[in-house]
């Protein structure tokens, strides 16, 4: 069973940016999908960006522009790079895989985002 350990959430002015990683505790190249998804106070979890296992990478529609996701299958760790932040990005960010082995979450990180 793979492990998922997210990192790299926190504070930040409206405008800001910030860089999350998801580190796995082993391989989650392709053709593992892993997604980040995150879950706002009150409501449902949703899919935010993530990458197929036919290696697409895909992004809801409200982060198109601003957010890029990004595999590093050396370090078994995958990125998502947010700049241009909105209060309405404030959330829990979770990091999921499903692979061959199954399935995992991380245990999220707190994003914030200050208007």
């Amino acid at each position: 069973q793979v492990q998922l350990v997210e990192s790299g959430g926190g504070l930040v002015q409206a405008g800001g940016s910030l860089r999350l990683s998801c580190a796995a505790s082993g391989s989650i190249r392709s053709p593992t999908a892993v997604g980040w998804y995150r879950q706002a106070p009150g409501k449902q979890r949703e899919l935010v960006a993530g990458i197929t296992s036919g290696g697409n990478i895909k992004y809801v529609d409200s982060v198109k522009g601003r957010f890029t996701f990004s595999r590093d299958n050396a370090k078994n760790t995958v990125y998502l790079e947010m700049i241009s932040l909105k209060p309405e990005d404030t959330a829990v960010y979770y990091c999921h895989a499903n692979g061959y082995w199954g399935t995992a979450w991380g245990q999220g990180t707190q994003v914030t985002v200050s208007s």
